[in-house]
């Protein structure tokens, strides 16, 4: 493993971890995500990258996916199966759905392809540190019971582990417990106000929470109202 950066720890500001082999990019991440006044660590390899973000306490993770060592996608996913539930923002030269749905399924919780403008970065990091910590009472619906603010969720008293989105996606569904929303009205609640990728990304959100929250239980709770949208049972 190669020599791990050396952590200025400043209390008062949140924590990013920008895992990116190219220096000129981390370099500019890093300058620029300071003068924002988040605390910056830096890590140009796939393995120091997962070692510092197991071991770290991070608000956010910003991982490029061509990465020595390990790449993305094997970070991302060796992440969540350590139930390390850290937002995560994949960067990658490559375009297109299917890598977007790899980056997904592993667990990430956004996607920027490069090259892309600062000012879109710092707004998703805007967008995923707020829904990574947001200051609201606990849901339920039935024996589902999410705690947005400790990013915890359960059936019964099984923890069920959920990446930031996923969560953000569920929150926003369980307040509006028996209400059909669109596909439209989570987006707007959900991602960023400047999102204008494929609105059918809201069915791969959907697709995975009724895997993690739903089928292991033998549950139903998220129902689809053909051309309308979703409807989350109160009663499940």
């Amino acid at each position: 493993m190669g020599a791990v950066p050396r952590r200025v720890v400043h209390t008062s500001a949140m924590r990013i971890l920008v895992v990116e082999d190219e220096r000129t990019v981390a370099s500019a991440l890093r300058r620029g995500l300071q003068a924002e006044g988040y605390d910056v660590d830096v890590a140009d390899n796939g393995v120091d990258g997962l070692w510092m973000a197991l071991e770290g306490s991070y608000d956010l993770v910003v991982l490029d996916i061509m990465l020595p060592g390990k790449n993305g996608y094997q970070v991302c996913r060796e992440l969540r199966a350590a139930s390390v539930w850290v937002p995560v923002l994949m960067l990658t030269a490559k375009d297109g759905e299917y890598d977007e749905a790899e980056g997904l399924d592993t667990g990430a919780d956004d996607y920027l392809t490069k090259p892309f403008s600062f000012v879109v970065l710092t707004a998703r990091v805007r967008a995923l540190l707020r829904r990574g910590r947001p200051a609201e009472d606990p849901l339920q619906a039935g024996d589902l019971r999410l705690d947005p603010s400790g990013h915890r969720c359960w059936r019964g008293e099984q923890p069920i582990g959920l990446t930031a989105r996923e969560l953000a996606v569920l929150a926003y569904l369980l307040r509006r417990a028996d209400s059909v929303v669109t596909k439209g009205e989570i987006i707007d609640n959900v991602w960023d106000p400047g999102f204008d990728g494929d609105p059918n990304i809201v069915e791969v959100y959907i697709g995975r929470l009724r895997k993690k929250i739903d089928e292991p239980f033998g549950a139903r709770s998220i129902t689809t109202v053909r051309g309308v949208g979703y409807r989350l049972e109160s009663q499940t």
